[in-house]
């Protein structure tokens, strides 16, 4: 990485806002600084959507910048109120304690956790747990326009919904007073975070320059940047399917599904998230965009896939997606694909292929099931369904195997037991 590292992330796609330009370009291209990024582990995994800044901080560290990740183990307590509509459900220390080995392994993925630069990692709930409310309200809460605070985004769309609570308004103290703390202990100057978090993270800076201009000391050592939400060409935010979330734990999204996520997407897509989402340079990602968008698809779920679980499950979940879309599939290199189980109790029972498609969560109800195979839309093994109500027997299994499509890009396998 050259000395124009701001030049290089504006061209990648990654910066959205900037509290100071012509600051944050300084410090980013100037010596080695350090910078933080919040995470707070309400889950024992992070799906693709928050791990955007994740990307984004190893170009820093390449740059030779010390990154902080701030495990957020109290405000994870409190929940940050932006884009929901009622109150997060309230978790315990215990319960946050449990996700943090796994959230840093997660962030291995994309930061170095040795080396000559490693990132460090802090929590929030070792500073925060011995504060006294008093002071902290006369010495930070002062500092805070409720007016303000109340036309933000993040306040002012869970307030006309009628259920904001004094309980929620905290969080953006405590995380304003996250980076005032960092910035004493580190002399950390600089937050990066998505744009949904501006308001919180603006608090921040606003909370550092108050309280740096009553010490006399320089303002400017507080500065933020935050890269575009990760949408997609509808507006609808990545790492949400009607199953849930794509996580990056592949306990929870397999390589393959991971895979098969992206490759799903909109053509429209595929030029931005070869960009933001993968290590290739623009010119690249340009070259690949001139041929046929089909490959142009398959590289891009590659490279994410390869991004997050490396290069060999990537391979591996390319091969298996590749061999489906085939005439012939190899039901002995499916060991990707995601899977569901049947004993042969049910089976005698009566269990009808209608049935395996409800319980692979390939349709939402049994008239679903019976439209979209009138329309041509269902498969068992590669042979559309003519009639969904007819029984599955041991006969439909190769080799305890069955595989379920549903259009041409969804796939289960159906394991016999």
């Amino acid at each position: 990485m050259d000395k124009k590292l701001f030049e290089f992330l504006q061209k990648k796609g990654y910066v959205y806002q900037t509290t100071d330009e012509a600051a944050v370009k300084k410090l980013c291209n100037g010596k080695p600084m350090t910078l933080y990024c919040g995470i707070d582990p309400t889950a024992d995994s992070l799906h693709i959507g928050h791990c955007f800044p994740l990307i984004i901080l190893r170009h820093f560290q390449n740059a030779g910048h010390r990154i902080i990740i701030l495990l957020g183990g109290a405000t994870a307590m409190i929940g940050d109120p932006s884009g929901k509509r009622e109150m997060r459900k309230m978790v315990s220390q215990d319960f946050i304690t449990s996700n943090l080995d796994s959230i840093k392994k997660i962030i291995g993925k994309f930061l170095n956790l040795g080396g000559e630069n490693p990132i460090t990692f802090v929590n929030n709930y070792d500073w925060f747990k011995n504060l006294n409310y008093v002071e902290f309200m006369r010495e930070i809460g002062v500092h805070f326009n409720v007016n303000k605070m109340l036309a933000t985004e993040a306040y002012s769309s869970r307030l006309n919904e009628g259920g904001l609570t004094f309980f929620e308004m905290g969080y953006m103290l405590m995380q304003a007073y996250d980076f005032v703390y960092l910035n004493k202990k580190y002399g950390c100057s600089m937050q990066i975070g998505g744009s949904d978090q501006w308001a919180n993270i603006l608090a921040g800076v606003e909370l550092g320059r108050k309280l740096a201009h009553q010490e006399g000391k320089s303002e400017q050592n507080f500065q933020a940047m935050t890269c575009p939400l990760l949408l997609n060409s509808e507006g609808n935010k990545m790492g949400k399917t009607e199953k849930g979330a794509v996580w990056v734990l592949k306990e929870k999204t397999s390589p393959f599904e991971f895979y098969q996520y992206f490759y799903n997407q909109n053509d429209a897509d595929v030029e931005r998230f070869l960009k933001i989402l993968s290590d290739l340079s623009v010119d690249e990602v340009s070259e690949i965009m001139k041929g046929d968008i089909r490959d142009a698809k398959h590289r891009m779920a590659f490279e994410v896939t390869k991004l997050i679980h490396g290069e060999a499950d990537a391979k591996e979940a390319q091969d298996t997606a590749k061999n489906l879309f085939s005439s012939k599939t190899n039901l002995n290199d499916l060991s990707n694909m995601p899977e569901i189980e049947i004993d042969a109790q049910t089976l005698k029972k009566g269990f009808k292929i209608l049935d395996a498609f409800l319980i692979a969560n390939l349709a939402g109800s049994k008239s679903e099931v019976r439209r979209v195979a009138a329309q041509g839309g269902l498969s068992l093994n590669n042979e559309k369904i003519i009639d969904p109500e007819k029984l599955l027997s041991e006969k439909d299994f190769n080799n305890k195997v069955a595989i379920l499509k549903k259009g041409k890009k969804t796939f289960v396998k159906l394991i016999f037991k």
